[in-house]
């Protein structure tokens, strides 16, 4: 029995798809001890209160950053740090993204954590050590991952942990912290912010439907877009398909660009070469379109397509479309 804390990533009074998820995870970790969520900033009422309470968390610790932004990662583990203060727990839950991993590196060299990156699984062994698990080298390898320090920060994927609500829902108990930032924190000065302008489709980091279009579009990515919006899911990109100003390099899919875990990934001119693999290796199920039979992506894809996407992905489309009626 073990108490966890997970942050709690939220626009505004929303907070993010990955939470529910991370709450569930947190709740089979527990195995009888309490989840605390942090709220880091502004947007805390009833609606997130309600999301929390509906996932199990017994207490929600919100949290003002005097002196900073709130959204900065110095003041985020500014946050953190004081409510570890107030909470017993030697597992830290973190969702698995660009923010995500420079919030848990930053605390764990503040707070002498050890750190385990886009963990797929976490549990807590008979000796009370976090173990996490998670795969390497592009896929090839799955690792377990103990972590011998007194505090573990865990980062995971999206779609790692299906989430489900608890049978009971209870609004948790709220404890406010108010925290001023520290020197790293105020070394930032933030003169102004804008959201980025987003459409329907869901983010690609948390989307449960990706479709990719890499060098094999010859910059059309039209039928790749179509097929997207068709699923409900977001549009990604291959290194080439960005390099060439096809598309934003915010697409980019791979190890040195966005790691996605879909359940759903749809492979479209995409090769399937290594960096690019160690980006998608957590999906689920991989469809490949592909007119080269003999295209790497071949080799993992659960369902091949060997053609011109300019044909099968509006036909594709198409059907789904008629099937949906």
């Amino acid at each position: 029995m073990t108490n966890v804390l997970v942050l709690v990533d939220h626009e505004g009074p929303q907070p993010h798809s990955t939470v529910p998820e991370l709450l569930t995870l947190a709740r089979s970790v527990a195995a009888g001890g309490e989840v605390h969520a942090a709220w880091v900033g502004d947007g805390w009422g009833p609606a997130a209160a309600q999301v929390l309470g509906g996932h199990g968390v017994g207490t929600a610790h919100v949290v003002a950053v005097e002196g900073a932004d709130a959204h900065l990662t110095a003041a985020t583990v500014d946050a953190l740090r004081a409510v570890l203060e107030r909470v017993e727990t030697s597992l830290l839950l973190v969702a698995s993204t660009f923010e995500g991993k420079e919030v848990a590196a930053r605390l764990a060299v503040l707070a002498g954590a050890g750190v385990v990156t886009d963990a797929t699984t976490v549990e807590v062994g008979a000796d009370g050590r976090v173990v996490a698990g998670k795969a390497v080298l592009a896929g090839s390898w799955a690792t377990r991952c103990a972590v011998t320090a007194p505090l573990a920060v865990v980062t995971v994927k999206p779609h790692a942990v299906r989430a489900a609500g608890v049978e009971r829902a209870a609004d948790p108990v709220v404890v406010e912290h108010r925290v001023q930032a520290s020197a790293a924190a105020r070394a930032v000065q933030l003169l102004s912010r804008a959201p980025r302008p987003r459409g329907d489709r869901p983010a690609l980091a948390e989307a449960e439907v990706v479709v990719v279009g890499g060098r094999g579009t010859d910059g059309d990515f039209a039928p790749v877009e179509e097929l997207a919006d068709v699923l409900g899911g977001a549009v990604g990109a291959t290194r080439v398909a960005t390099d060439e100003g096809w598309i934003g390099h915010e697409a980019q899919v791979g190890q040195t660009g966005v790691t996605i875990s879909p359940r759903l990934y749809v492979g479209a001119g995409v090769s399937g070469a290594v960096h690019h693999r160690g980006g998608m290796d957590a999906s689920v199920t991989v469809v490949a379109v592909n007119e080269d039979p003999d295209a790497p992506i071949f080799e993992f894809a659960d369902y091949g397509v060997v053609g011109d996407l300019t044909e099968v992905l509006p036909a594709l489309s198409a059907e789904i479309r008629r099937r949906r009626g």
